[in-house]
């Protein structure tokens, strides 16, 4: 069989894969979701969703530096790897293992089209295609929702020494804007790092996240007299930037989160 990954590359696989690999949290999180955690055997440390996955998978390394020998040792079928979570060398080092399949995740059409084609390669159609209607009616609901709420401005922080903010051309700044918030960085590329040196008075919510920099409320001081007029939150980094099947979570915690805001 002959498929295509996210980043158009052909996929040769001769079977279907029944040693799975997986070097992207959400990604191992959607397989389980999936009925396929008990394929899969080779997992990064940060695959912490479902909680007792680590009893009995093996530990690769994590997502930008792997140990091939153990990956190789688990002789896999198919390695399941992202754009942004892999570098480039783990995919070139672990094509001469298994098949490597690459997704590329900026949009809920890019996690619904991810759905679509592991149901595909491992033949759960209708299993993935149900995950896909749920996703769908889940948005469609809340974007009802979201068409009577302001929007404010925000900012997003996912690191600290260096400060960094959410950009464009990211899944979570997609996410800010379908939760109908502006994103300030919204004109800066990706993850920019920022200098905390002025007052941005225009921005009305400072969100902090809780990963991949573990931000918590002793954080609030340095950032308030940059952000004067903002109110700093703590969110919830995986509802923003895991994708699959945690967005069946993700569309209930926004609104709770804009109810919260709006008090």
């Amino acid at each position: 069989m002959q498929v295509k990954d996210q980043l158009q590359r052909t996929i040769h696989i001769d079977k279907t894969p029944k040693r799975i690999v997986s070097l992207v949290p959400s990604q191992t999180e959607l397989l389980c979701y999936l009925g396929l955690e008990n394929l899969l055997v080779g997992v990064t440390k940060f695959c912490v969703h479902p909680k007792n996955l680590f009893k009995d998978k093996t530990i690769v390394g994590g997502t930008k530096q792997v140990h091939v020998d153990k990956i190789q040792e688990l002789q896999p079928d198919i390695i399941l790897c992202n754009k942004e979570e892999n570098t480039i060398e783990i995919v070139n080092s672990l094509e001469a293992i298994a098949s490597v399949h690459i997704s590329d995740i900026n949009s809920i059409e890019d996690c619904l089209e991810l759905i679509a084609m592991y149901g595909q390669i491992f033949k759960i159609e209708e299993k993935a295609s149900s995950l896909i209607k749920r996703i769908q009616n889940a948005q469609s609901k809340f974007e009802l929702f979201t068409k009577s709420q302001p929007k404010p401005i925000v900012s997003y922080f996912i690191w600290k020494d260096p400060w960094m903010v959410v950009g464009k051309d990211t899944f979570i700044n997609y996410m800010l804007e379908l939760n109908g918030f502006e994103n300030y960085f919204a004109n800066l590329l990706r993850y920019p790092e920022i200098h905390l040196n002025k007052e941005y008075s225009e921005i009305d919510y400072v969100f902090l996240s809780s990963e991949p920099y573990p931000f918590k409320e002793a954080h609030y001081s340095q950032i308030k007299p940059y952000f004067p007029n903002a109110k700093i939150i703590i969110v919830d980094g995986e509802m923003f930037s895991w994708y699959g099947s945690r967005l069946l979570q993700s569309f209930d915690y926004f609104k709770k989160l804009r109810q919260d805001i709006s008090k």
